[in-house]
């Protein structure tokens, strides 16, 4: 009696851990279907604040579904060419809110070499060639202002062969070469065309002037006046003399004539 008890018992405990396995797979593999995976882009390298992603610098990594990443990007296009504004660690995904907006000019900072400063200088769109000026662009900067010594307004060539960083708040020109209306252009200078174009911008009107940037010739014109355009006829200048006195010009007064007449004989005097 207690052998049958003792096989039923044991075959109950067999079967029973028989159905425990299958439905332990079953639910598993369910598991398993029921959570798909989506992919997102990662960081391949250590990134640091300031650096502007490349293809190199990335990677993919497959996330749960059921659990979305605010902000996570799932294309190379989604992140390369924006600079990073907190530091990304390896594999680490990489969020909208690590990186600076697309076309914003925080990334300017590592385009800028050492010893190399980056101004922005306020102009119009006429004055801007017309929305011609892209970031890559190489400019003349010249300045309309007047001489404290001289009436006559004067234009004179301040910079050559700057290169244009930015336009506006962008840092890449546009794909389609379209025209783009901007009142700031921002230049990479030396310290010291710096601190001329600084100087230039408070004393008159700021021009850029478009070249081609395989011009490398330098050489700084003279200034011009209105004196040199054709049609117009400056004021005569009078002289000053030394004691700061203008030296007035005397006419020479006109001769007259004093006739004599002694008897039958008639004199002419000139004086």
């Amino acid at each position: 009696m207690k052998s049958r008890q003792l096989t039923a018992l044991l075959a109950a405990l067999v079967i029973s851990g028989g159905f425990t396995l299958l439905l332990g797979r079953k639910l598993t593999h369910s598991a398993h279907r029921a959570a798909p995976q989506k992919q997102y882009m990662a960081a391949a390298r250590p990134i640091a604040v300031g650096e502007v992603i490349q293809a190199a610098d990335v990677k993919t990594i497959l996330w749960p579904a059921n659990l979305p990443l605010q902000g996570g990007m799932a294309t190379t296009k989604d992140v390369i060419g924006r600079a990073a504004i907190f530091p990304v660690t390896v594999g680490q995904p990489i969020l909208s809110t690590d990186l600076a907006a697309p076309g914003s000019s925080l990334g300017i900072t590592t385009r800028i070499p050492n010893g190399m400063r980056a101004i922005a200088l306020h102009t119009d769109d006429v004055i801007a060639v017309g929305g011609f000026i892209f970031p890559g662009s190489h400019v003349d900067v010249l300045v309309t202002y007047r001489n404290p010594g001289s009436p006559q307004p004067i234009t004179a060539t301040v910079l050559q062969n700057a290169l244009v960083l930015a336009t506006g708040h962008q840092t890449q020109p546009d794909p389609q070469g379209k025209p783009t209306t901007v009142n700031i252009v921002t230049l990479l200078l030396s310290p010291e065309d710096a601190e001329r174009a600084v100087l230039a911008s408070t004393q008159g009107t700021i021009h850029f002037v478009l070249r081609n940037g395989a011009d490398q010739q330098k050489g700084m014109p003279p200034p011009a006046d209105l004196a040199e355009l054709d049609g117009y006829s400056p004021q005569p200048r009078h002289t000053v003399a030394s004691g700061g006195h203008r030296r007035q010009a005397v006419s020479k007064p006109k001769p007259y004539v004093v006739q004599t007449i002694l008897g039958s004989k008639i004199e002419d005097s000139t004086f």
